[in-house]
């Protein structure tokens, strides 16, 4: 990562390490201490209702927010740029959540990019959780409903059961440890778009990205989550024809891992690839 501060001019001492690491890294909390620039992506149509109760739940120490608006016609835009001055806006030229999320993401600045639904059913105080899992070794921090601690509010059986079959087939053809799926609250380190390529513009984006983290040998840490219901609206997502959606992109996947090309692992991590801890 380049430094942000400048080389010192003649005559002026040189800035201590500890006074770069003080500006680059903001405290958080008494939990954990300090943090890189955190990117919040958001993509939303037609969320404007939905906007005060997902923005309010944003921590203030975020790096940025970048909301991708998908055409809406409800006053979105305007409506994220009075609840957050600074909002990054990123006009969406394509369809569906993936092309949203992938146009987010290029415009992303921070070193840690996290995935926020615009619907109210993430709280955006479980970030420090992601982010605690990243910089404690994780390249990908994964929302997980299922995992101990974590539960949902918004979920039929029959997204239930799809949602727990498609993830036994993703952990026995890939040999990952996933207690969920279909999930779209997830967090990781900028430089992982590098390794996952990602190429598909559905609700399936966030298999795919689940898929391919495995394949590249990258860390990954389970974190549970709270998914609540939906506050206003309706979703677009639809149970059979996106789940046959996703099928087909697990299906597409080769089952061999990828050549992992990560940075090697923090002093101290002991997390196999490919794994959940």
């Amino acid at each position: 990562m380049s430094s942000v501060l400048h080389s010192a001019a003649p005559g002026q001492d040189p800035v201590s390490e500890a006074a770069r690491v003080a500006i680059r890294y903001r405290p958080i909390s008494s939990h954990l201490a300090i943090t890189p620039p955190v990117s919040v992506v958001i993509p939303a149509m037609n969320e404007a209702e939905n906007l005060p109760y997902v923005f309010k739940s944003l921590p203030d120490w975020i790096h940025e927010v970048v909301l991708v608006d998908g055409n809406s016609t409800d006053g979105t835009v305007d409506v994220a740029r009075d609840l957050w001055p600074g909002v990054k806006i990123v006009q969406q030229l394509g369809k569906g959540k993936g092309d949203a999320l992938i146009s987010g993401f290029a415009a992303c600045t921070g070193d840690i990019i996290v995935m926020v639904d615009a619907d109210g059913s993430a709280d955006g105080q479980e970030i420090v959780s992601y982010v605690s899992a990243l910089v404690s070794g994780a390249d990908f921090a994964k929302g997980s409903r299922f995992a101990n601690g974590g539960c949902t509010d918004d979920m039929t059986a029959v997204r239930r059961l799809g949602n727990r079959v498609l993830c036994a087939v993703v952990n026995a053809k890939f040999g990952a440890r996933y207690t969920d799926l279909c999930y779209g609250y997830n967090a990781f380190w900028k430089h992982c778009l590098d390794e996952i390529d990602l190429d598909c513009t559905g609700f399936e984006i966030e298999t795919l990205m689940n898929i391919r983290v495995v394949k590249a040998g990258l860390r990954v840490q389970e974190v549970p989550s709270h998914e609540y219901l939906r506050i206003h609206g309706v979703s677009n997502l639809r149970a059979v024809r996106d789940g046959l959606r996703v099928l087909r992109v697990i299906l597409s996947e080769k089952g061999v891992r990828r050549a992992a090309r990560r940075r090697p692992a923090p002093v101290g991590v002991t997390a196999q690839r490919g794994e959940v801890s």
